[in-house]
């Protein structure tokens, strides 16, 4: 199934915007998992599983497995994902981009290798470098377009003949690179008036949207600028805040309680 069907029977048929972010850090892992030595697909499967039924999507961010030497973890994990909780889409957060055969391998690495439905990509080396992601119709290519951190304003905010770059961006690949369907884009919550300019000029292509809980996103802000006519359109990512809402042998409860409560106070907010 592609990528954009499975996040739409999320949306409608699960009643959930959360995607939560996996990105494991030892050193604030509950104690009783620091010493073993499976800790991270320990903490991270068992996340997933107290989660699975209130999330949209689950996002791992590669970096924080690779500084591990986990990446073989991070295949276990996005095996687990599929074969425990299937229909619930995983986001490889790698943010890739390059050009000619690198794009290639990358591709091949978030889709064949990890068996990712979707990653997010880098798109300021233009379409040749993201071409290959686009060409696999059934996965998602999620793209960066106006970041949450404070520094994404450096350079995506630049006047580009009348408008900030980042909306020249988000122009280009909804009219240009979205032949398949599955291009989505990075808005963050920390900026939910431009992201609200980016929804007017993409329709109803998803919008991936960090930096809710730990950033300081607004929740309300967010869909009241992001939400399509029919109260979806967006994947609204909690990493920290979620992950780290316990520190004892009730970790993963205590995860759950967090994601469920994201999830329902984004549900008041689309009523």
């Amino acid at each position: 199934m592609r990528f954009h069907d499975t996040l739409q029977r999320r949306w409608s048929g699960h009643g959930t915007l959360v995607c939560v972010g996996l990105d494991p850090e030892p050193a604030k892992f509950p104690a009783h998992l620091r010493t073993r030595p499976d800790a991270v697909f320990e903490f991270c499967t068992a996340i997933v599983d107290a989660t699975a039924d209130l999330v949209c999507a689950f996002k791992p961010q590669i970096a924080h497995f690779a500084a591990l030497r986990a990446e073989e973890t991070l295949e276990r994990l996005i095996a687990h994902i599929h074969d425990k909780h299937p229909g619930v889409p995983v986001i490889l957060d790698a943010k890739r981009g390059d050009i000619g055969s690198t794009a290639q391998h990358y591709a091949a690495e978030a889709f064949d290798r990890y068996r990712a439905d979707a990653v997010t990509l880098n798109p300021y080396l233009g379409r040749d470098s993201i071409q290959p992601f686009l060409d696999r119709a059934d996965k998602g290519a999620i793209l960066l377009c106006r970041t949450s951190n404070p520094g994404g304003a450096d350079f995506q905010a630049l006047d580009c003949g009348g408008a900030p770059l980042y909306l020249r961006v988000a122009e280009t690949i909804a009219r240009d690179w979205n032949a398949h369907g599955n291009c989505a884009l990075v808005t963050g919550a920390t900026w939910p008036e431009e992201l609200g300019q980016v929804r007017a000029r993409v329709g109803d292509m998803p919008l991936l949207v960090p930096g809710i809980g730990a950033q300081g996103g607004d929740v309300e802000a967010v869909l009241r600028h992001g939400l399509t006519a029919d109260g979806g359109g967006l994947m609204i990512s909690s990493s920290r805040a979620i992950l780290y809402a316990g520190g004892g042998e009730d970790f993963a409860q205590a995860a759950r309680r967090a994601a469920l409560e994201l999830r329902d106070t984004i549900n008041r907010h689309r009523r």
